[in-house]
């Protein structure tokens, strides 16, 4: 009996401290809410209105100066236009009228500011500041009634001297608008601030203390349970461990009835669910974890034959890693393509991409259903090559402490090729061993553009598909006109050279001069050419492209192709 008493009066007090909690939480958010109302309200009602009477004081300003100063203009030419000279003088008239309102409208707000309110220091500053300005004006405006005066009088050097003491007068005035402009910016920026901060710490207080009320109704609940079976207890609590995603659970049975046979069972099961966790990790390292989801995991997976689908393909390779290679003990070799690999996965997974293998420092990746829309597969390729490159920066930076090489590292760079079109994809093996990948002369024919990067000296070069898929979202360049060995039909190639919109102007003038100097070099009118392909060098003088047909037009020169020669170019290396 004593025991319940104990337990009743524990959950009677924990309800009573829920109570209070609850009660003073309420309090407090009611106060926040009162306070961030009043702010908002001071904001609305003074701040905004203040801040926009200031900004009108700086625009009447200027614009009664420049009527003044269009109607000392008038005056001062030969003939004054008399339509010239009333517009200016009703405009300054106009304006002379809008500041003197202006200035009693910014001081009935500044009076009736709540006194109890934070800036007071400010809103001192800014009626300073109004003090000097108001009355600065009323000497302007003798001033420019002398100088007119002048003017009309025909005393115009006279009217030019006083004009440039008036102008340094009304540059002061200027300035001082200017100041009560930026003041009152900074104190409305300050108000608006401190009324968000003040919402913030209500969100996360509120969040605390609701979080806070959770923890203690699950020790009432906790405090409840007790009463119950221990057994039954420790069971539940471990399904739902198990439920959250903890395996690493194994519970004692302290008994041979049911509840016991039960926890046998129980640890059974999560003993079955620890080792698929385990194998699915491990799996996942070696397959793409989308593979597994939207293929091999489906019924029926184990029968999937190829089929033939549109898809984009990518080959990376690192260059000057065999170089580099020579330096490292194979420990080193190992953690410096781990990392490289690592890096390149991630650019490719991050645009949904799925990668299929590494062959000894290249990546192949696809693109394509059902892991990306139809019309996706092309663009996420190419915004991925350009995020290869990113982590290639960061591999160089990291390369000193991964090799441990402080001097004389080698230069290292990345080619990638990059095609669209058909492809067979499907688990595709013996039938023991199977993978799920893409084959086909899209696969061969992107294996081909990575390796010509090196013959024309560019980075990323893509197949025709490629370009017309991508034309709206990035900027390319026709480099030639290729067919591959082993194949009879050709090719375009392009170079990736940037996002849409954002090639810089000496690539544009590079892409527009190479393509007048190609269509030269297949109409074969090899000395003009030649000279556009030199001005080319001279924008870039490192152009890879530009490089290789000045060679080829010293070799066609000797050899001429003939009539028929469409400048297709034959390339050798696979």
């Amino acid at each position: 009996m004593p025991f319940q008493q104990t337990i009743a009066a524990k959950i009677f007090g924990l309800a009573i401290i829920l109570l209070m909690l609850t009660i003073g939480l309420a309090g407090f958010l009611l106060f926040e809410v009162t306070r961030t109302k009043q702010d908002l309200t001071v904001v609305a009602n003074f701040d905004v209105p203040l801040t926009l009477s200031v900004a009108r004081l700086h625009e009447f300003g200027l614009r009664r100066r420049l009527a003044f100063e269009r109607w000392f203009g008038a005056l001062n030419a030969p003939q004054p236009n008399p339509e010239i000279v009333a517009e200016a003088t009703e405009n300054y008239a106009l304006f002379t009228r809008k500041l003197t309102d202006e200035f009693s409208a910014a001081r009935r707000i500044v009076s009736a500011y709540p006194k109890n309110d934070t800036g007071g220091q400010t809103l001192a500053e800014v009626e300073t500041l109004l003090d000097q300005i108001e009355p600065a004006y009323q000497i302007i405006n003798n001033r420019q009634r002398e100088v007119l005066e002048m003017q009309l009088a025909g005393q115009h050097d006279r009217a030019n001297q006083q004009l440039n003491l008036l102008n340094d007068l009304q540059r002061t005035v200027q300035n001082q608008r200017e100041a009560v402009n930026s003041k009152m910016a900074a104190w409305s920026h300050s108000a608006a601030k401190g009324t968000e901060q003040r919402e913030r710490r209500v969100f996360w207080l509120t969040i605390a203390a609701t979080t806070s009320t959770v923890l203690l109704g699950i020790t009432v609940a906790a405090l409840i349970t007790n009463r119950l079976s221990r057994p039954v207890r420790s069971l539940a609590i471990a399904m739902r461990d198990v439920q959250q995603g903890n395996l690493n659970i194994q519970l004692p049975i302290g008994s041979t009835d049911e509840v016991g046979r039960l926890t046998d069972s129980f640890n059974f099961f999560v003993k079955e669910l620890r080792s698929k966790e385990r194998m699915k990790q491990t799996f996942g390292k070696y397959i793409d974890p989308r593979i597994l989801e939207h293929v091999l995991a489906q019924p029926g997976a184990e029968t999937v034959a190829g089929g033939r689908r549109d898809m984009t393909v990518l080959f990376a390779d690192l260059i000057g890693f065999t170089s580099l290679s020579e330096r490292l003990t194979p420990l080193l070799m190992v953690t410096l393509l781990n990392r490289h690999f690592g890096l390149q996965a991630l650019a490719v997974q991050e645009h949904h991409g799925v990668v299929d293998k590494f062959v000894g420092d290249c990546v192949m990746a696809f693109w394509g259903p059902p892991f990306v829309k139809p019309e996706e597969h092309a663009v996420l390729a190419c915004r991925a090559a350009q995020a290869q490159f990113a982590g290639l920066d960061t591999l160089r930076r990291e390369l000193p402490d991964i090799t441990g090489l402080r001097r004389d590292l080698p230069t290292i760079d990345l080619c990638i090729g990059i095609c669209t079109g058909e492809v067979v994809v499907g688990n595709i093996g013996s039938d023991n061993t199977r993978s799920y990948t893409v084959s086909g002369d899209t696969v061969n024919l992107s294996a081909r553009l990575e390796r010509a990067n090196r013959v024309y000296g560019t980075q990323i070069l893509i197949s025709e598909t490629t370009a017309q898929a991508i034309s709206s979202q990035f900027e390319t360049r026709q480099v030639d006109t290729i067919s591959v060995k082993g194949k009879t039909e050709t090719t375009r190639i392009f170079e990736l050279m940037s996002a849409a919109g954002q090639i810089s102007e000496e690539l544009a003038r590079l892409r527009d001069r190479y393509e007048q100097a190609r269509q030269m070099y297949c109409g074969q009118e090899w000395d003009l050419a030649e000279a556009a392909l030199r001005e080319c060098l001279q924008i870039r003088p490192n152009d890879g492209p530009s490089r290789v047909f000045l060679e080829r037009i010293q070799i066609l020169r000797r050899n001429p192709p003939g009539k028929d020669w469409n400048g297709v170019w034959q390339l050798v290396e696979k």
